[in-house]
């Protein structure tokens, strides 16, 4: 197994920006802002070999509100990782949380490594040795920043420890990637936790205490997931904050890389143009989606005929998703959310054989044929795939370019039909025949020539 790597440390000491650049990715968020990262953020380490990187929160002495929850997750991080590295800020000297920070990781009796960060134009034989007083060891001098000293840091936080080759990093492969996507405060963090059966990460009473998008992989069934949980998306003319602009930044790019899509709603809330909008960018991204209504346990019967109305009368572009009405905090309904998003998954990465598609085509073309043109008949001839997640299907024939739209979606819910392509978007791209000798001139040989002028000169004649 690969050893996992801790970083922990009290708020702003570059945490982030140090899981950053031992993994060479960008997927934990920075800024400067104090408490920032609140969840754990796994990653894998590719400076010095190959291992597991885990950032957490910052500690403080006198945690109230979302950091008790926050000190809660840095804890667990520290109990199942091999090493622990104590980042600290050279500039600011020994700061009284720095030494709770310390004490409290020497009681949990891991090996700790001192690194003291920012020492960027520092003299490296003198920077960090302030921090000698926490007796755990001799600090190593980095910039994480800058990239200054993390060689010396993977060195002696691997010593002793089996790590593999960096080249030897596998694929994802069979593992499904499902981002959980919604507005602020409506159960993502919560659904996430019962899906997988701990309290991963970090759910409060709070709009926006997700900020950074969070990967949480696992095993069920023998199936290998991703989990994706992301920041609430608001209207563009609420976000103010610059944190809250790259959170919604990150939301997008897991949306973007998912396989999936869970899009979360509140049932007790009525469906707005943002939800709207966000589920509608899912679909034209082409992600597979399935919707879970959450928090349905309290809502009174006569009230629920209600809401599955207004999710038809204001989402109907979404009716190739399956819904699902849930219960977060008490689990009900949520078994059923990984089939679904398996189901989906499949269905956008499916195979459709060629014969297969043309067959259907001419049976939906028997049932109903494209309206006349000009006196003409539309023809479509053939069709073959021409992409996965979503499928695409490309149809041949003429005088494409007049084909009805609602023509266009009578053929999408027959391909949907036929192929149970159920939680995925079915795209239908059309093409007219093109004639391989169009704009080209037959060009006769000497005989031909000959021939031509005596038929000429015959016509003449006569």
């Amino acid at each position: 197994m690969l050893p996992v790597i801790a970083l922990v440390g009290r708020p702003n000491v570059g945490k982030s920006t140090l899981f950053n650049v031992l993994t060479g990715t960008r997927d934990a968020l920075v800024a400067d802002l104090p408490g920032l990262t609140r969840d754990r953020q796994y990653g894998f380490g590719r400076r010095g070999g190959r291992y597991i990187v885990v950032d957490t929160g910052g500690l403080v002495q006198s945690p109230e509100g979302v950091e008790v929850l926050m000190a809660a997750q840095t804890e667990r991080a520290v109990l199942e990782a091999d090493r622990v590295i104590l980042l600290v800020d050279a500039r600011a000297g020994p700061m009284p949380a720095d030494r709770y920070v310390a004490e409290r990781l020497r009681r949990l009796g891991k090996v700790v490594i001192v690194a003291a960060n920012k020492c960027e134009g520092f003299d490296l034989e003198v920077a960090g040795n302030e921090f000698h007083s926490f007796g755990l060891g001799t600090p190593i001098p980095i910039s994480a920043a800058h990239g200054e000293g993390i060689e010396a840091l993977a060195a002696a936080m691997l010593q002793g420890l089996p790590v593999a080759e960096a080249e030897e990093d596998q694929p994802l492969g069979d593992t499904i990637r499902i981002a959980v996507v919604g507005r602020p405060n409506v159960g993502k963090s919560t659904l996430i936790n019962r899906m997988i059966g701990e309290d991963r990460l970090i759910a409060f009473d709070q709009p926006g205490t997700t900020r950074d998008s969070v990967h949480v992989p696992f095993e069920r069934d023998g199936r290998n997931y991703v989990l994706i949980d992301t920041a609430g998306v608001r209207r563009r003319a609420r976000v103010e904050e610059t944190v809250e602009k790259f959170s919604v930044v990150k939301a997008l790019q897991a949306i973007e890389e998912a396989h999936v899509v869970i899009g979360v709603l509140d049932a007790h809330e009525t469906i707005s143009d943002q939800d709207a909008t966000l589920f509608g960018h899912v679909a034209e991204r082409g992600r597979a989606l399935v919707l879970a209504i959450n928090k349905w346990d309290n809502i009174p019967p006569d009230q629920r005929d209600h809401i599955r109305n207004q999710l038809l009368l204001k989402i109907p572009f979404l009716d190739f998703a399956p819904q699902y009405f849930i219960s977060a905090l008490h689990g009900s309904g949520v078994g059923d959310l990984l089939g679904a998003s398996w189901r989906a998954a499949q269905a956008a990465l499916k195979d459709l054989p060629t014969p297969e598609l043309t067959r259907v085509l001419e049976k939906a073309l028997e049932a109903h044929q494209p309206p006349l043109v000009r006196g003409r008949r539309i023809k479509l001839r053939y069709a073959h795939q021409g992409g996965r997640n979503p499928p695409v299907i490309i149809i041949h024939g003429n005088q494409v370019q007049h084909v009805p739209e609602a023509f266009r979606r009578y053929l999408i819910n027959t391909y949907r039909e036929a192929f149970r392509l159920q939680g995925t978007p079915v795209r239908v791209e059309f093409r007219s025949d093109v004639n391989p000798f169009a704009g080209r001139r037959n060009e006769l040989n000497e005989r031909q020539k000959k021939k031509r002028r005596r038929l000429i000169k015959h016509r003449k004649g006569k």
